[in-house]
């Protein structure tokens, strides 16, 4: 390796943000530049050019990123052929009984299929649940499969057999028949090897659209990156895998940059000693929240993104559409906020790139919590004009000043978040109002503390760094790879040989990447989780460091967990429904943020903020990287540097500690 320095690039729609970590010396540096959406590796380099350096200095790459997600959002997916099981060829299009609009009839009640009926293909083959074979496919069978499959002007191919996640082998059939064609392939027993007929079909669909775009943007990265340095890129079970993993399974892309921001989060978590914690991070277009317990962040692995079942391990992160750029109107009387987005372009009034409609960062500019004229990225200069005439409409819809529309809409936009707090706690049997909140992104701490109040927590940390929080997730991330996997094992008929041998067998194949990199078996990390239900359960209650060995010390583990969560366990009969594996290569990444010992800050300048009193408040603003450790402010106060806004109410109280995170006491609303 010729490069020293450690770098994580976070690109999000309308920013790209970069940290920088030389280990050796402990030089820490960060930046924003503004996103190149057309072109990645401009954008990387661009990013890098910002915190001075060239990709040749650099060691190790971590990139995160909206592409997947956003494509699947925007529905630019690829043409799919799916060939699957004789007399299943409708799973798809019949999906579940569930309606997508329970009291609006005249909707459609499911989302259209992905895959049309011409482009579904049946193949005569058939295994029974447990795996044994009772069609072996002919093959004669699986070249008219393929042939069908290559004929109906299909971009990817999907393969989703019945059962295929019980024995693998009829799939790997039709994977070595097609490696040699043109078509990018998706395999279930790879994608999702987990029972659930339908969600694992419309996973594997899915990845299969977004093969050729992860591919064609893979490619461009690894093309750019020098010789001497390692690229990796984060992915939403909370870790960075190497691009040829991802190649195969894009699907991991999905939530990579919010990810890496509770990734973030966690590690925070854990260095506090905080037990429970919501991680906030509020940026143009969206808010994402999520839940960290005991210093981990929750991981959810039934999702959906853009009206598409999603059925993978992913850090169980919370999306609304409540970010900076959401656009704000009045409807029937009452305002409304997002979920739509000025986006990035021409992204909020205020931005001076030719939008009109009002959004939240317009609003918060008019209450006086962004300073005017502030400089963004390298051509954005921040206009309080065009925030007024933005809101100017809403304001005489609803017969109220433009100051009190504009706090009208940042108080619609906390509600929509509070909702959004109550579903990562209070709805998985955890008390909100005993975390802390973590706050971050480029519009989390001008609302957290607000919004604290209006939840009932206590106390928000604004952690250092923050406007480029999930940048430093991916600085500081380990290399991971995650699975979950159907079991079905009783527990009157336990066969721990069998288990053992899947565990090894899943080990195996998750550390093969790290294998082959080089790493020894015994600096490798393996975890489990176990997911166990009662028989007849629909869904199972997942168990973190089972006791696999000991069938009925793991039956007191799940009795004890499902008396929290639901208020009652008996000692009927349960089953090990499915076993998640997570290999992982810790890494002595450490970000120094330690404030240096000074004289306490003054305020800087002055100017009068809107608090929802009947006049303003002359507010005193301070330069954050100016604060002395253990310096008290009390609210009203602005807290800003280049990027971040800190937003400190009357009846709130800052303090900064050692390692340059505010830790605000929320007070009491005056």
């Amino acid at each position: 390796m010729t490069g020293t320095w450690q770098v994580g690039i976070d690109v999000g729609g309308t920013f790209t943000d970069v940290v920088a970590l030389r280990p050796d010396t402990g030089d820490f540096r960060t930046a924003k530049v503004q996103s190149r959406a057309a072109e990645p590796a401009d954008g990387l380099h661009a990013a890098l050019a910002a915190v001075g350096l060239n990709w040749t200095e650099v060691a190790d790459l971590i990139h995160g990123t909206t592409l997947i997600t956003n494509a699947i959002v925007e529905g630019h997916l690829s043409k799919v052929a799916l060939i699957t099981t004789a007399g299943f060829g409708d799973s798809l299009a019949i999906g579940r009984q569930n309606r997508r609009y329970l009291y609006r009839l005249d909707l459609p009640p499911k989302a259209t299929p992905q895959v049309p009926d011409e482009r579904r293909i049946e193949l005569s083959e058939r295994l029974d649940a447990d795996g044994s074979i009772l069609t072996a496919p002919t093959d004669e069978a699986l070249a008219d499969a393929i042939a069908q499959a290559t004929a109906c002007d299909a971009e990817a191919i999907a393969v989703s057999l019945l059962h295929a996640y019980a024995n693998p082998a009829h799939e790997e059939l039709m994977g070595a028949a097609l490696r040699n064609s043109e078509y990018p392939v998706a395999l279930s027993h790879r994608v999702n090897p987990e029972a659930r007929e339908y969600e694992r079909t419309a996973t594997t669909v899915l990845s299969a659209s977004v093969m050729p775009r992860a591919a064609a943007y893979l490619e461009k990265l690894e093309t750019a990156t020098p010789d001497g340095s390692r690229l990796h890129l984060f992915h939403s079970s909370g870790g960075m895998a190497a691009p040829a993993a991802l190649r195969e399974l894009p699907l991991g892309l999905a939530l990579s940059g919010p990810a890496a921001g509770v990734a973030a989060a966690s590690k925070i978590a854990a260095d506090l000693g905080i037990e429970n914690a919501i991680s906030l991070d509020m940026g143009g277009t969206t808010t994402d929240v999520c839940l960290i317990a005991a210093g981990r962040a929750e991981i959810s692995v039934n999702r959906s993104l853009g009206d598409h079942p999603l059925r993978q391990p992913m850090v169980a992160i919370e999306s609304i559409g409540a970010g900076g750029g959401s656009i704000a109107r009045l409807n029937m009387g009452a305002v409304e906020v997002g979920p739509d987005s000025a986006g990035a372009v021409p992204g909020p009034a205020c931005y001076g790139q030719g939008g009109t409609d009002a959004t939240v960062t317009d609003a918060n500019l008019v209450l006086g919590y962004l300073e005017p004229g502030q400089q963004l990225g390298e051509s954005i200069r921040l206009d309080p004009a065009a925030a007024q005439t933005a809101l100017q409409p809403v304001a005489a819809a609803a017969g109220v000043s433009v100051t009190e529309a504009a706090y009208g809409i940042v108080r619609v936009a906390n509600a929509t978040m509070v909702r959004a707090l109550n579903r990562v706690t209070v709805e998985r049997g955890i008390d909100g109002r005993a975390c802390d909140l973590l706050a971050f992104g480029g519009a989390g701490p001008m609302h957290a503390v607000a919004l604290a109040r209006a939840f009932g927590i206590r106390r928000v940390i604004v952690p250092a760094a923050s406007s480029v929080f999930s940048a430093v997730g991916c600085v500081t991330a380990e290399m991971q790879y995650t699975q979950q996997q159907t079991v079905r094992m009783a527990s009157e008929d336990w066969d721990a040989k069998r288990l053992a041998l899947l565990q090894a067998e899943t080990t195996a194949r998750l550390s093969a990447p790290l294998r082959d990199a080089g790493h020894r078996a015994d600096q490798i990390k393996t975890e489990f989780v176990a997911s166990i239900r009662y028989s007849g359960q629909s869904y199972a209650t997942e168990i973190t460091n089972p006791a696999l060995e000991d069938p009925q010390s793991l039956g007191r583990q799940f009795r004890e967990i499902h008396h929290r969560l639901y208020g009652f366990a008996t000692e009927e009969a349960w089953e090990l429904y499915a076993l998640r594996c997570t290999v992982s290569l810790p890494r002595e990444v450490a970000v120094d943020t330690r404030t240096p010992h000074r004289d306490p800050a003054q305020p800087s300048t002055s100017a009068p903020c809107w608090f929802g009193g009947r006049d303003p408040v002359d507010t005193p603003r301070y330069d954050r990287t100016a604060v002395a450790p253990g310096q008290g402010i009390a609210g009203p106060a602005i807290i800003e540097d280049s990027w971040s806004t800190t937003v400190v109410p009357p009846g709130a109280a800052a303090t900064v500690d050692p390692q340059g995170h505010l830790l605000i006491d929320v007070g009491e609303a005056s």
